[in-house]
């Protein structure tokens, strides 16, 4: 297992410049560009214009007047002071060629230097640090709370396939599917958050404002308080696709022949089940857990966290692909996708725990 380990390691540095150098020339070459975005903005008042170049960031910039050439090469570039135009290009970067930026930003992620936000004027790996607790949260809790409920769910309903249970089960979770995440949100903060019937969980933030105040059980409570309903809210429309990918492999494994000699030797229909059939239907199941923890924890949570008014990554990226603000864009791609690459090398490792006779360096050569 340790060499395929340091193989997997070592496959993460080509699978990251793959990825980084596939999304940096779609984004980088699509129009619409930081400029762009900052020359509309000065270009809609020519009082602002008059203000001065300054290096706390993009928000403030200005630039020296209007002038009667502007840069062709940019939207929204008619009626700027050229000068002004080359001052931008120097504060986003843009005096360099592609290949140029592309390799600084390359020996900066070597170096976990995300960069500076372009809008923001901070850090990005600070940024992240800011917002990720409200991504974990949600997208831990949730992810952990879909596997409880769906993989008891799923073997329940393959061992009752066809029964009752079964049958208004199916109906639960094709209506929890069919049913937005957001949709559930809402309908939460109608019935429990104040809206037309009942105030009992709060309706934004994490935790409350005296939390530093409260005593640690109390700070616990508090925390699972305001994370009910968000976290409530991805559970029931996250869990049905799981609970009929367990029910349909358990199913798959209770037919085949090892199952039935096992019942001929009068093995009983427990120890069959966890024994022996749950060791092989786990396994596609265990497969899918690295892109549901990384769904869950970096997209799904967007429309919730605007909701709920969570300031966490999800919405952190919208903003930044709605601005055009290309070091959260990359830097949060960055981190994203080495999260995900680990994760699949740790879903290797519980392959393992589940079905020992599984060696990947065997299969591999």
């Amino acid at each position: 297992m340790g060499i395929y380990l340091l193989r997997r390691l070592l496959l993460i540095v080509p699978t990251l410049f793959g990825i980084m150098l596939i999304n940096f020339m779609v984004i980088q070459l699509a129009p619409g560009g930081p400029l762009e975005q900052v020359m509309a903005r000065y270009t809609s008042s020519d009082s602002a214009l008059q203000g001065r170049l300054s290096s706390g960031g993009a928000e403030t910039l200005g630039g020296g007047g209007a002038g009667g050439g502007g840069d062709s090469r940019y939207r929204g570039a008619r009626g700027l002071d050229p000068q002004f135009i080359k001052e931008l290009e120097v504060q986003f970067g843009y005096d360099k060629s592609l290949g140029e930026r592309f390799v600084k930003m390359a020996g900066d992620y070597l170096r976990f230097d995300l960069g500076t936000s372009f809008f923001q004027a901070r850090p990005v790996i600070d940024l992240v640090l800011d917002k990720l607790p409200v991504s974990i949260s949600l997208g831990l809790w949730t992810t952990l709370l879909v596997y409880f409920i769906s993989i008891p769910l799923g073997i329940a309903k393959a061992v009752r396939d066809g029964s009752r249970f079964d049958v208004w089960t199916s109906g639960a979770i094709v209506l929890g599917y069919a049913v937005p995440s957001f949709l559930v949100a809402v309908l939460l903060i109608v019935f429990f958050a104040g809206g037309s019937f009942w105030s009992i969980f709060p309706l934004r933030g994490l935790v409350s404002d005296n939390f530093h105040d409260l005593g640690l059980w109390q700070k616990i409570g508090d925390y699972a308080w305001h994370m009910a309903l968000p976290v409530l809210s991805m559970v029931i429309g996250g869990f049905a696709t799981l609970t009929l990918l367990t029910k349909n492999s358990f199913l798959d494994e209770i037919n085949k022949q090892y199952v039935v000699t096992a019942r001929a030797k009068g093995l009983g229909e427990g120890r069959i089940l966890y024994r022996h059939v749950f060791r092989n239907a786990m396994l596609i199941v265990i497969a899918g857990f690295p892109a549901a923890f990384i769904g869950i924890l970096f997209t799904s949570s967007l429309l919730t966290e605007v909701i709920f008014s969570l300031d966490g990554l999800g919405l952190l990226g919208f903003q930044a692909a709605e601005k055009r603000d290309y070091p959260i864009i990359f830097g949060t791609l960055y981190l994203f996708s080495l999260i995900g690459l680990l994760t699949s090398i740790v879903s290797d490792f519980t392959y393992t725990l589940v079905d020992p006779r599984i060696d990947f360096e065997r299969r591999e050569s």
